[in-house]
């Protein structure tokens, strides 16, 4: 089994020295908006393969210890068991059933439709761009690893998400010849994809490794400045995995690498065995992130930091608490992107991607999202994402304060539009209609910018008679107090509308639970429309909650 990140252990955070909190100017990004720069980027695993599936690896890849052996409690490597309800195809393990009687399974990286489903969160959680590991590929896993390359372009490509390749170099003995070779003899064509990740104009790739102080990054600095300098001869946008303590040179990272660090376009320090609770994302708030940035703006490199939800087995989540403290610390320093680490890390625990959310969804022996007595979603954490990334494009307020509700609970019995059909005038990024009657206070649709009316519409089904409708934007204080100008219109062949509340302000109170009430007069109808013609809190149109009760 290739050697992971997971194994690399950084000095102890408690090292940092004393604790400040005091808020911190941020520091102008060296480059524009782009792929990278003001997005949030996923790092993206790929790698899970079960026996049956066709994956040339041939065995359980990544989900046990043994690979030509099924995962059971006593051959596992896995720290989560993932919320599997999506999958088109699993594969049964040697566990014992789940909780709820079901049986335990497993998806495949190797089946489209994961990749696909996987995509398709990213899209519905605004995660804009996806780093696709790529371990060393002159190996048995080179045959896969090729292919789940192919697998995340397609997805990338149908769900309007960006990707790009990101080369973790660890334990690759001859990495310098073999890395060059591979970008050029394989992984640059997928540039030609609309969906890769460009920034400054240039196809992005980044590569994992290199200055930290252990036996599986032997290389010195020349060696490691010359991979850098030659990816952006070939024109690209070079970003460097580089241990936390980069700037200082000491700790988890080899002295001398001062040039390779200011060699690259964009700089992420890895987080992950540094920090697991909200006090030390505030130690590296003020003893890393503050300073990096600031010598990242004084060298014109763009800064990246980490942000994890936390190891689910370590019980480090805080049901998140910890996950949102980070994007607080981030956000308020001034960082230009962010990368999630990971999207799919089940055996770091790490995860954002649909979990177990109790002991029913889950084989006995693992924790579940719930390890903390607090109820979550398997989603949560995706949700929590979309959240971080609002607040870094100033979509949201920066609030110390979490807005992402662990569960689901509006739309309960009674609510007439939830899951039904919806339409709109228009929507920006992936906040669409159907977020406004997906059952989540917090996913919300908004429409495209400065652009009044716009307007959302639920097709009821059959038409019913309808008394009064409630609307909503997410229940976060965050979200602060506005207006927004609405009328109410009904139709019964959803072409032919009749105006049914004439056009009033509403005002959206936090305090109020950011909801407003609407009585509407009786008559049946299958379509419902809300059309907006003002917000004074954001120039579009915004609703989290679309419902309908008779």
């Amino acid at each position: 089994m290739a050697i992971s990140r997971r194994t690399f252990l950084g000095s102890a955070a408690a090292a940092w020295g004393a604790l400040s909190l005091a808020g911190a100017p941020g520091a102008a990004a060296a480059s524009a908006p782009g792929d990278v720069v003001g997005k949030i980027t996923v790092g993206y695993q790929g790698w899970f393969a079960c026996a049956g599936d066709g994956a040339p690896i041939g065995g359980w890849w990544h989900w046990s210890q043994n690979w030509g052996q099924p995962p059971s409690p006593g051959n596992n490597v896995i720290k989560a068991w993932p919320d599997v309800r999506e999958y088109t195809r699993t594969y049964p393990t040697a566990y014992g059933n789940l909780g709820n009687g079901a049986s335990a399974t497993l998806f495949s990286s190797y089946d489209q439709q994961t990749v696909d489903t996987h995509f398709l969160w990213m899209q519905q959680n605004g995660c804009d761009t996806a780093a696709l590991q790529r371990f060393n590929p002159n190996s048995s896993e080179g045959a896969t690893r090729d292919a789940m390359a192919a697998k995340v372009r397609a997805a990338a490509e149908a769900h309007g998400r960006k990707f790009y390749v990101m080369y973790d170099a660890t334990g690759w003995a001859n990495m310098q010849p073999e890395l060059k070779t591979d970008w050029t003899a394989k992984m640059s064509a997928h540039t030609a994809s609309p969906a890769y990740a460009r920034q400054n104009g240039k196809p992005v790739v980044c590569v994992w490794g290199f200055g930290y102080d252990d036996a599986n990054h032997p290389w010195d600095a020349s060696t490691c400045l010359d991979v850098v300098r030659w990816f952006k001869a070939q024109g690209c946008y070079v970003i460097g995995g580089v241990p936390r303590e980069w700037r200082t040179s000491d700790g988890g990272s080899r002295p001398g690498f001062g040039d390779v660090y200011r060699a690259f376009d964009m700089l992420s320090p890895w987080m992950v065995g540094a920090i697991g609770d909200a006090a030390g994302s505030d130690r590296a708030y003020e003893n890393l992130t503050v300073p990096d940035l600031a010598d990242c703006a004084a060298h014109g490199i763009d800064y990246q930091p980490c942000v994890l939800p936390g190891d689910v087995s370590g019980r480090q989540r805080a049901h998140g608490d910890f996950m949102w403290r980070q994007f607080y610390n981030v956000v308020r320093a001034g960082a230009q992107g962010v990368y999630i680490s990971m999207f799919d890390e089940y055996g770091e625990g790490n995860q954002i991607a649909k979990t177990a959310e109790n002991a029913s969804m889950s084989p006995a022996g693992l924790l579940a999202l719930d390890e903390d007595g607090t109820a979550c979603s398997s989603d949560y954490y995706l949700r929590l994402t979309a959240d971080g990334g609002r607040m870094l494009k100033g979509q949201l307020p920066l609030s110390a304060v979490r807005p992402t509700r662990p569960t689901l609970t509006t739309g309960g019995p009674g609510d007439l539009a939830r899951g039904r059909a919806t339409s709109e005038s228009s929507h920006t990024q992936s906040y669409g209609s159907g977020n406004a009657v997906d059952g989540n206070p917090d996913s919300y649709w908004e429409s495209a910018n400065n652009a009044f009316p716009q307007w959302l519409q639920a097709d009821l089904g059959p038409a019913v008679a309808v008394t009064r409708i409630v609307l909503a934007v997410p229940p976060s204080s965050a979200w602060g107090t506005r207006t927004q100008t609405l009328t109410v219109s009904g139709s019964g062949d959803g072409t032919a509308f009749e105006t049914l509340v004439p056009a009033t302000a509403y005002v959206f109170d936090p305090a109020r639970g950011n909801s407003v009430t609407i009585t509407v007069p009786g008559g049946a109808r299958r379509f419902l429309r809300v059309t907006c013609t003002g917000n004074t809190g954001w120039p579009a149109a915004q609703l989290a909650r679309f419902e309908a009760y008779g």
